[in-house]
C-alpha cells in the first residue's frame, strides 16, 4: 500500500516539475533568446513533447497559444487527483 503513495508523491512532483519547465518556456517566448543557449534548448525539448500535441488540438486566439495554460492546468489537475 505504502508503494502507491510513493509513486503518487513522484508523480506529483514531476507534473509540478514540468509545470514549471512549461512557465519559463512560456515567459521565455516573451524575449528574443538563442536557440543555441543550452538551458533553452533543454527547456525545449523537456516541454515540446508535452505541448506539440495540445497544439494541433488548441489553435492559437488572437495571436496567444494558449497551449502552455492548458497544460499546466491538465498537470496540475492530475497532480491534485493523486
Amino acid at each position: 500500500m505504502a508503494y502507491w503513495i510513493y509513486l503518487a508523491r513522484v508523480i506529483g512532483l514531476i507534473a509540478n516539475i514540468l509545470s514549471i519547465a512549461i512557465f519559463i518556456r512560456a515567459i521565455l517566448s516573451w524575449f528574443p533568446v538563442s536557440g543555441n543557449n543550452i538551458f533553452v534548448a533543454i527547456i525545449y525539448q523537456i516541454t515540446e513533447p508535452i505541448l506539440a500535441p495540445l497544439r494541433r488540438v488548441i489553435p492559437p486566439i488572437g495571436g496567444m497559444d494558449l497551449s502552455p495554460l492548458v497544460a499546466i492546468l491538465i498537470l496540475q489537475f492530475v497532480a491534485q487527483a493523486l
